[in-house]
């Protein structure tokens, strides 16, 4: 089996290094808070790192999943970062949720050391990462494409080439665009459903039988109707999401009004202090009578 590292133990990052190393991998580990990798060998065996570069050396393959662009810059061209440390022919895959054009830069900071860069963000989750069937959205050229996948398929049900290198960015970005929507939609209807008496249960259960369903209602439906938020995808990322979408749009063009909307949306939660809850908490603005600013 190939030898491959994992930067970055988060909550996505620890469980999708553990199924590498449940696959059989020779997998090295490297997380900024030291205590959090030793955790993790501890667990599942393997090495850690000490630094990024370390955790590179002699790797086929090192994965990474972090926090924004210039966590990912930090890991890989800053200081003792893994570009230092990768071998000629090996390959680089980032599961942050980033920009397109740090994917574009690292690219070419890869291909002057010989190596392959692949953007590869992930939907599903902490639970999709834990139960290993995250969706992978990948850019990058075929060949790299080929030596990655296998073992990405080690946490995801889903590995799929979207294009050449940002496209997977770009895919993830329409992934968020469709969530942000989704849930301030799925908010309104179970608050109307709560305002109008009616079993919400019974409702989630018929309607997500029939054209409105979605994976937000199957499982975040019930817990939006309860006011429960303490775990989850954090409003903080996805504000961090919807601001790399909107950015984007400015560039292409493209017209993202609801987008708009619902990244100031979360940006009442997060005023009201919700910065780590799930991002199905946009219903916690309807639920205690909230309104729209007058400006």
């Amino acid at each position: 089996m190939e030898k491959v590292a994992f930067l970055g133990l988060g909550v996505m990052g620890y469980p999708m290094a553990g199924h590498l190393k449940a696959k059989g991998y020779d997998v090295v580990v490297y997380n900024r808070t030291a205590a959090k990798a030793e955790k993790w060998v501890q667990e599942h065996g393997g090495s850690f790192a000490t630094t990024p570069r370390e955790a590179a050396e002699g790797c086929d393959i090192v994965f990474a999943c972090v926090g924004n662009d210039d966590d990912l810059r930090s890991v890989t061209i800053g200081a003792d970062g893994a570009f230092e440390g990768m071998k000629e022919g090996s390959v680089f895959v980032d599961n942050t949720t980033t920009s397109a054009d740090v994917a574009r830069e690292l690219d070419e900071a890869a291909r002057e050391r010989g190596f392959a860069f692949v953007d590869a963000p992930v939907s599903g989750g902490q639970a999709g990462a834990e139960n290993g069937v995250l969706t992978v959205m990948c850019g990058g050229d075929t060949e790299a494409f080929n030596k990655m996948h296998r073992a990405a398929e080690s946490f995801a049900r889903a590995v799929t080439l979207m294009g050449p290198v940002g496209a997977g960015q770009l895919t993830k970005m329409a992934n968020q665009i469709c969530i942000g929507g989704l849930i301030q939609g799925l908010s309104e209807a179970l608050n109307f459903a709560q305002r109008a008496n009616l079993n919400t249960d019974q409702v989630i259960s018929v309607i997500s039988k029939g054209a409105a369903g979605s994976w937000q209602m199957e499982n975040r439906g019930t817990t939006m109707c309860k006011g429960e938020f303490e775990f989850g995808f954090a409003v903080d990322w996805m504000r961090k999401d919807l601001d790399i979408c909107l950015n984007e749009a400015e560039r292409n063009g493209a017209r993202l009004p609801i987008t708009a909307l619902v990244d100031q949306l979360y940006a009442q939660v997060q005023a009201r202090g919700g910065g780590r809850w799930d991002t199905s908490s946009l219903i916690h603005l309807l639920q205690n009578d909230w309104k729209p600013s007058s400006k």
